[in-house]
């Protein structure tokens, strides 16, 4: 039995969001405060103890609480609410206990619990609130009801979990409509305690060496795990007079029963060939000894030195405690031995901490290899958890299949437009619901899934942060990137505070990301370039001035709509921008350089050209080179470098480290700039007028 669905309303930013999960591995991904955190959350809230706050209603949902001591209405007051749906094979045991828990179900390969976080007596809440806060003589209250419910338990005091059971009914013109049932109290938590246990390894996990509470040492989670796993050493009669017999005789049992752990660890890629061993050992007085506190040792194996456990890196640290923590939780679930519930999930928020890129890359299948040799040691291959992992590592990205992963993103409350200014709400995107559109690419039909190969490829091999992105900013090449944040210093500052994905994809492959950065709702800039050919014959290169040139970038004729160049350069600002599609469109532009008295429009082909023409002055002085005699008038100029830049023993990046070295301050091209200030505005607030005697700071450039 695995749970298939989740649905959220009213807890943080989710202010009504769908999940779906899959059986074995979900990725929760996103930039910082997208939501990810509040999903973990409310599992928490609902199933693993923790109480509800006040704060923990969604922003929208805050005025409610006013609205219901204005009107009396018990249905305005919010609620919060966590649904599960479950998918059960029939053939299955699970099938049998969940027909018993929910008889009255007509579909028990798909079944659906609510949980719903409501008030108990809406007219008992208002008289405590009336008691403590009454009306003043000037109609106000001294607090509103959500501040009331902030203080001594009030919340806790009228609100509670009511459970629901749903069921999908079949819709004549199509969908489903849930139908739902309420259950007792006591019927609801039994039910749920049957079907779904959760656990969680929390992002904060203090792994320390001090015995401080807020840390977490791997010595204690060792004897942790003894004490509720393994099997425990019988009482020695000469504990008490031999106390170093008695703890060597603890060591080799602990050798013993932990050697498959131990072993298990040493293939997770720490300790290396390089690094010393594990060992655990005995080290207290017998009485407590015997209850299983041990500590955790580092040894050489060959001088058989040892080194306790403050002398040990963070990274390995965390990946043996996230380990040992699937274990243990994964043999919990599997030794329950009345009522086991029929799923387990386990909730790992932000694996990454402290650990290197390679480890990060296999750390999925290195806990599957944890959990999978728990199941066969108990007997149970079949009985596996699913795994919700939360992260801000491209590295785990890389590991993992396109369709598990679950991109959550800021955005406006219902109703509000993007004028309203902070985005407090979150909307959720299965990546496993993406299916590109057929299109055709230069007279040739790309089906959807080879379209769908090509991202997938992409963005393993390219090391993507585009899921934690604000923005990303298509660009031709490795001379583009490497420019970008001095062109950002220099065309848009405003940016350097906000964090942008740079992907390397060419003027033959920007579009192909379109229908990706759409499903998405990520902006996007595409600053390419003319790319300018002959207009008749075969496609060959020609300066971008020639009558009647084609484009042969297949980005601009598949996102313009245009094919010639003339038709490109005539386009408007306003037609290189989409609404819709929240997209930008940058490539060259007529520039007018001044040469002496001389004055002339040159258009560029690439962008080389145009940092040229942008800043002629620098190259007619030597500041800037391209390693040719430069001609004295300015048309035969325009020829010389059009024609040195097409050459093949131009190299750019050579001329790109040239810009970024030159001590005078050079010109960003106008096409580049423009596009870069519709990013800026795009993403950040207009500037505020600051008085002299304010303090400003601006953050470091952030280019991810």
């Amino acid at each position: 039995m695995k749970i298939s669905r989740i649905a959220i309303r009213n807890f943080r930013r989710l202010e009504n969001v769908e999940i779906d999960i899959e059986e074995r591995e979900s990725i929760f991904v996103g930039p910082n405060n997208s939501g990810k955190t509040s999903a973990t959350a409310v599992f928490r809230c609902f199933l693993g103890g923790r109480d509800f706050r006040i704060h923990d209603f969604s922003v929208a949902r805050m005025a409610d609480f006013d609205a219901f001591v204005a009107v009396g209405d018990a249905g305005q007051l919010p609620k919060i609410s966590l649904d599960l749906w479950f998918t059960i094979d029939p053939e299955s045991i699970a099938f049998g206990r969940v027909f018993t828990l929910l008889p009255k179900l007509s579909d028990f390969t798909r079944v659906g619990i609510r949980l719903s976080y409501e008030v108990e007596d809406a007219k008992k809440l208002f008289e405590h609130y009336d008691a403590a806060y009454p009306t003043q003589e000037d109609g106000t209250r001294a607090k509103a009801l959500s501040q009331y419910l902030v203080f001594d338990g009030n919340l806790s005091r009228h609100y509670a979990v009511r459970y629901f059971s749903l069921d999908e009914k079949p819709q004549s013109e199509g969908g489903a409509k849930i139908v739902t049932s309420k259950l007792e109290p006591d019927e609801g938590k039994r039910l749920v305690k049957h079907l779904v246990r959760v656990e969680f390894v929390d992002a904060q996990r203090n792994i320390n060496d001090d015995d401080s509470s807020r840390s977490n040492r791997l010595s204690s989670a060792f004897a942790a795990f003894y004490q509720k796993n393994l099997e425990q050493v019988g009482p020695a009669a000469d504990a008490h007079s031999v106390i170093d017999e008695n703890n060597r005789q603890l060591s080799d049992h602990y050798a013993k029963q932990f050697d498959p752990l131990i072993k298990l660890i040493k293939h997770l890629g720490v300790p290396s060939i390089n690094d010393r061993e594990l060992r655990i050992i005995s080290s207290l007085s017998p009485e407590t000894a015997l209850r299983g506190s041990t500590e955790l040792l580092y040894v050489d194996p060959s001088r058989q030195h040892e080194l306790p456990e403050l002398y040990n890196g963070l990274g390995f640290k965390n990946l043996i405690y996230m380990a040992i923590q699937a274990r243990h939780f994964h043999s919990q679930w599997v030794m329950t031995a009345e009522n086991r519930p029929l799923c387990l999930m386990i909730f790992i928020e932000e694996p990454e901490v402290h650990l290197h890129a390679q480890v990060q890359q296999t750390f999925i299948s290195n806990i599957w290899q944890v959990i999978n040799q728990s199941a066969e040691a108990a007997g149970e291959p079949d009985l596996v958890p699913q795994l919700v992992v939360t992260t801000h590592s491209s590295h785990i990205m890389e590991a993992i299949d396109f369709e598990k992963v679950r991109y959550f993103q800021r955005c406006h409350i219902t109703g509000e437009t993007a004028s309203s200014g902070i985005r407090n709400a979150s909307a959720v995107r299965s990546l496993r619901a993406f299916q590109p559109e057929a299109e055709m690419i230069d007279g040739k039909l790309v089906s959807p899934s080879e379209s769908l190969v090509f991202l997938k490829r992409y963005l393993r091999l390219t090391h993507c942060d585009l899921f934690f992105a604000d923005a990303a900013v298509l660009v031709e090449g490795a001379v583009e990137k490497l420019l970008m944040p001095v062109m950002i210093e220099n065309a848009a500052k405003r940016l350097r505070t906000t964090y942008l994905t740079i992907l390397e994809v060419g003027g033959a492959y920007a579009h192909r990301f379109e229908g990706l950065l759409s499903f998405l709702h990520i902006p996007y800039l595409v600053i390419t370039d003319l790319d300018s050919v002959m207009p008749t014959g075969y496609p060959r290169a020609c300066r971008a001035d020639v009558v009647g040139a084609r484009t042969s970038n297949a980005s601009l004729k598949k996102l313009c709509g245009q094919t010639t160049v003339a038709d490109l350069i005539a386009l408007s600002p306003a037609d290189k921008q989409h609404i819709t599609k929240d997209r930008c469109i940058a490539f060259q532009t007529d520039i007018t350089v001044t040469d002496g008295t001389v004055q002339q429009t040159l258009r560029p082909r690439t962008l080389e050209e145009a940092i040229i023409y942008e800043n002629f002055g620098l190259l007619r002085s030597g500041t800037l080179s391209i390693d040719i005699t430069i001609p004295a008038h300015l048309g035969d100029a325009y020829q010389a470098v059009y024609g040195r830049i097409q050459s093949d023993s131009f190299k750019k990046t050579d001329f790109t480290m040239d810009i970024l070295a030159c001590a005078e301050e050079w010109t960003v091209p106008g096409y580049i700039v423009e596009g870069l200030r519709w990013l800026e505005s795009r993403l950040c607030q207009p500037p505020t007028t600051v008085t002299t005697t304010t303090a400003t700071a601006i953050a470091d450039t952030v280019v991810l």
